[in-house]
């Protein structure tokens, strides 16, 4: 480099492949970007949409197709999207000019931050920690404290004491027409099931989830869980970088669906958005589940079991049978740290307030949709439908609610699993079916729209007629070795 030149005035630069494709296409361009001409032809090779749109209108179709064969050629080079490629080199050239032009100080330790994040990417040591948050992040602090302790003293004590009496009490004395009571106070009214649903079963669950999950972000744990999980991943066709979808997942798989846009190819969003749909229950549903089988120690152990041997053999079988490789993983760990309360506590408010506004109102209008299901009859029609399907895994017809208030909202349906669980429908056997085959159920109404949104209607529809039979079938199998083995749970 010569002496008169800075390291920060130098222009990154590429293999062969790369700079011969950016050289033909700045020939092809025209002037007239607000972006220089290279800068254009990179964002083209990496396949920038709203670049690709412009230069198409502006340069017309004849020659975008010259630049798609420049592009083409120079793709054809690598096994990784182009994309990846640049993104690697750019990395590689801006570390050797801060090599260059930053010096740090001599240390005279590691610091216990810096161990633990070590420990936390090492598999002999991550896999230990990673339990351990599982345990008591989402087990303990989720699933008996949000889904047992406070659900216990909101549904039952405050809203089955008080409140829902007094509502129910002032409903019927205001509006005379029983059908109309129903709507607001009946067994499926929008303040009885919808509200109570919402606010005294679900809200504790997701806010105590949020909460946890904004802990573990804010020090830096989620970076070196997707290190410690990336060769794990790459056997069923995804990478590290997956690992933040997966995990807003047991979050909301709605919002995970939207979020897979992180991921490199589109193969990779595929695979992710099938196993969001089919082994990942979200916060509510994790949260009740988990409350639910806190008694039966041996079922919420099948239960998890069965849940991880589905993503990881639907994951690798989905990666064999989908042309591709995975995208090469690159991402920015930094520094642990202990949480900082403000960041927390911001971060649990802004999602708490996205579960309000997004999540809440689909409470109240699954509420009326099942009301004018009664009315009408359909709801009853549905429920026959689904009786023969759950009397094939061995459970009884009452069950059938609980998945049908599952497709509008999964965790509609986790709320309807717990309340046949309180009135000592289910035994243990068939809780632990019910709540497996609830688990790897359809996607909610949600989530489906998302998907059509994300991949497509056919491929939303495809998912969905995968996960259906699938769900039923684990179901009955599972029925029929506990019933046959005489496993008592």
């Amino acid at each position: 480099m010569s002496a008169n030149i800075s390291p920060l005035d130098r222009i990154a630069t590429y293999p062969p492949p790369i700079e011969e494709a950016v050289r033909a296409i700045e020939d092809l361009l025209s002037d007239g970007y607000t972006l220089s001409r290279r800068a254009i032809a990179l964002l083209l090779l990496q396949h920038d949409e709203e670049i690709e749109g412009t230069v198409r209108r502006r340069e017309g179709e004849e020659r975008f197709a010259l630049i798609a064969e420049h592009i083409h050629r120079a793709q054809a080079h690598y096994r990784e999207p182009l994309g990846m490629v640049i993104l690697a080199h750019r990395q590689r050239q801006a570390q050797a000019i801060a090599q260059e032009v930053v010096r740090h100080p001599l240390k005279t330790g590691s610091g216990i931050a810096e161990w633990v994040g070590r420990v936390c990417m090492q598999p002999l040591t991550g896999i230990p920690i990673l339990l351990l948050v599982l345990y008591y992040g989402l087990y303990q602090f989720v699933g008996v404290f949000g889904g047992g302790t406070l659900v216990d003293w909101l549904e039952n004590g405050l809203f089955g004491t008080y409140i829902n009496p007094f509502v129910t009490l002032w409903v019927k004395r205001l509006i005379p027409f029983t059908p109309v009571q129903e709507l607001f106070v009946g067994e499926y009214g929008i303040f009885t099931l919808g509200v109570t649903y919402a606010v005294a079963l679900i809200l504790p669950i997701v806010g105590t989830f949020f909460l946890m999950f904004s802990i573990l972000e804010d020090s830096g744990y989620f970076p070196r869980l997707a290190m410690l999980i990336d060769r794990l991943f790459k056997k069923i066709g995804l990478n590290g970088r997956a690992v933040i979808p997966m995990v807003l997942g047991f979050g909301c798989d709605t919002m995970a669906t939207m979020v897979t846009r992180i991921l490199e190819t589109p193969r990779e969003r595929l695979i992710a958005t099938f196993l969001l749909a089919l082994a990942i229950p979200c916060s509510a549903q994790l949260g009740v589940i988990m409350a639910l089988l806190a008694s039966h120690p041996g079922a919420l152990l099948i239960w998890a079991l069965t849940l991880i041997s589905v993503f990881l053999l639907i994951g690798w079988l989905t990666a064999k049978v989908l042309p591709g490789t995975p995208a090469t993983f690159h991402i920015e760990i930094p520094p642990m740290r202990l949480p900082i309360l403000s960041n927390v506590l911001t971060k649990t408010y802004a999602r708490m307030h996205w579960y309000f506004r997004e999540v809440f109102p689909l409470f109240i209008l699954a509420s009326v949709v099942i009301w004018l299901g009664q009315i009408t009859g359909l709801f009853d029609l549905a429920l026959h439908a689904l009786t023969p399907v759950v009397r094939l895994m061995g459970l009884p017809d009452a069950t059938a609610s609980a998945f049908l208030f599952g497709f509008f909202r999964r965790d509609y349906g986790a709320a309807g699993l717990y309340h046949l669980q309180e009135n000592g429908v289910l035994n243990g056997q068939q809780l632990l079916v019910t709540a497996v085959t609830l688990t790897l159920f359809l996607p909610c109404i949600a989530q489906f729209l998302m998907m059509k949104k994300e991949r497509g209607l056919k491929t939303a529809l495809t998912i969905s007629a995968i996960i259906f039979p699938f769900a039923i079938a684990v179901g009955t199998v599972m029925s029929l070795i506990l019933r046959l083995s005489g496993v008592e749970l």
